[in-house]
């Protein structure tokens, strides 16, 4: 598969590399690591734990094709 090229190829990097952010961060609360926002309902619960890093895998598949494969 080709790379994708061009100026969206940058904002969909960006908005990827975001997403995988947000994932690790909902990994890192529902171990209870991060205990912010104090009012937040994934503190502590393993599930987030599971959909945080099923979420930041998806994304950085995502990030993965879009750079193309190096030979």
């Amino acid at each position: 598969m080709e790379s994708l090229r061009g100026p969206l190829s940058v904002i969909y990097m960006i908005i990827a590399a975001l997403m995988v952010f947000s994932g690790l961060f909902w990994a890192l609360q529902g171990l209870g690591i991060i205990m912010w926002p104090p009012e937040s309902f994934m503190l502590a619960d393993r599930r987030w734990t599971l959909y945080g890093i099923l979420w930041a895998l998806g994304w950085a598949g995502l990030i993965w094709i879009l750079r193309g494969r190096r030979s």
